[in-house]
């Protein structure tokens, strides 16, 4: 297993189109993908969980992933949580 925080830096935060794209690109890796936000642990994979975390602009989240191409992924998911996407 691979963990690693992260800052949210787009401006109005993970809001849905976002969570669309990271949900997507986050289905393509056969591991686990969670992300942690203080107390609150949610799949990857999942767009409602990452929209419950409600993660906005400024906020520390920890991307955690487990299994097969775990290393890929962390590399790849946790560039589009410090991307800003075009409105």
């Amino acid at each position: 297993m691979l963990s690693q925080t992260y800052t949210v830096i787009h401006p109005s935060g993970f809001h849905a189109r976002p969570t669309k794209l990271f949900v997507h690109a986050a289905t393509q890796f056969p591991c686990k993908v969670n992300l942690i936000k203080g107390t609150k642990k949610m799949n990857g994979k999942s767009s409602l969980g990452l929209l419950a975390l409600g993660l906005a602009k400024g906020d520390e989240v920890t991307l955690e992933v487990d299994g097969e191409r775990e290393e890929e992924a962390l590399q790849e998911l946790g560039a589009m949580l410090t991307k800003i996407y075009e409105e």
